[in-house]
């Protein structure tokens, strides 16, 4: 994907760790499932979209670790 980095080995060193791309049709739906991604668990998330041209929707990239709830806001 052009907009992004490359997933490398250290985003996926230990099991728990994980790299989600959300696909979306728009800013605000990518955003909304970043959110109940935070609901659940300790993410690492994205402050922006990327769109490819030609392409359909935008694309959002945020790093979860399973092994830790998220913190209560």
């Amino acid at each position: 994907m052009q907009g992004m980095r490359p997933i490398t080995e250290a985003h996926v060193t230990e099991p728990g760790l994980a790299v989600v791309e959300v696909a979306a049709a728009d800013e605000q739906t990518a955003f909304a499932i970043q959110e109940l991604l935070a609901a659940q668990w300790a993410i690492a998330p994205a402050d922006r979209t990327t769109h490819e041209p030609g392409e359909p929707g935008v694309r959002l990239r945020c790093h979860l670790d399973l092994r830790q709830q998220a913190t209560p806001a």
